[in-house]
């Protein structure tokens, strides 16, 4: 499973994709989330220009970095979500993934109550139309607080569309779902095409996400309800720190190396 692994570059909040990559790549991973978030973490944007698309992946093959999918964390039920996410998918395209991760609300602190799920389905019908079109795949993050749980989006995915499947965080269902991941985890894995391998400590409602190994997280467990699910899509490391955030890029790139460590360790 160490070949799943990817980083998720909103692990490198607040800095550039290029700080991203090279200290990702000198951790060992050679695979990447791109998080494609307007508002939040725009390592790639769709209005980028042909150019700067271009270096991107000139970079990323410099550095023999594989594109794992695109973050583009979109508000579903807002029409400018929805046009985001479109544009998102030729992202994909262009940089030659499967994936296209979304949530339903807001990319932080969602606060969004989906009252109406027909209307979430047919906000999302073009997007799942495009996405079948180019062969890509919606993965939908435990998220918020409609669908903080596998068991939740599992029940949503399959209500949709066999392109949409769901992008496991294994912090945020504690985080927003006042669940361990364990049991739910092992209940919707068969529909699970994305894992945000994220670690968790102090109280459940405490924005707290070390590095890999660093919190309260049982992965020795999470691996082994994995692998006996047969799960082969990617892995993405992310972590958001506290509210504080990272001291500087240094505290980033030793949290990265420490996560890749401590991952091959358990993995190999």
């Amino acid at each position: 499973m160490l070949k799943q692994l990817a980083i998720n570059s909103n692990t490198y909040h607040g800095f550039s994709l290029e700080d991203a990559v090279i200290g990702a790549s000198r951790a060992g991973f050679t695979q990447i989330e791109l998080s494609a978030v307007k508002d939040h973490t725009a390592h790639v944007l769709p209005e980028m220009s042909s150019n700067q698309l271009r270096e991107i992946k000139e970079m990323l093959h410099e550095f023999k970095m594989q594109c794992a999918g695109i973050g583009a964390h979109s508000n579903v039920m807002k029409p400018e979500g929805i046009d985001n996410l479109l544009k998102s998918i030729d992202l994909a395209v262009e940089f030659n993934c499967s994936y296209i991760i979304t949530a339903t609300g807001d990319s932080h602190h969602d606060s969004d109550v989906i009252e109406d799920e027909r209307v979430l389905a047919e906000n999302l019908e073009p997007v799942i139309q495009k996405c079948e079109r180019l062969n890509k795949t919606l993965v939908i993050e435990t998220h918020g607080n409609n669908y903080a749980t596998g068991a939740a989006l599992k029940k949503l995915a399959a209500s949709l569309h066999n392109r949409v499947k769901i992008n496991y965080d294994t912090a945020n269902v504690i985080f927003y779902g006042n669940t361990l991941p364990y049991e739910d985890l092992k209940a919707s894995a068969d529909c699970v095409s994305f894992i945000h391998l994220k670690d968790k400590r102090g109280a459940y409602n405490e924005w707290n996400f070390p590095a890999i190994g660093d919190g309260d997280l049982d992965f020795r467990k999470i691996f082994g309800i994995l692998k006996e699910a047969d799960y082969k899509g990617p892995i993405s490391v992310e972590i958001e720190f506290t509210p504080a955030g990272p001291a500087n890029l240094e505290e980033v790139n030793e949290a990265v190396k420490r996560s890749y460590a401590y991952l091959s360790r358990l993995l190999e």
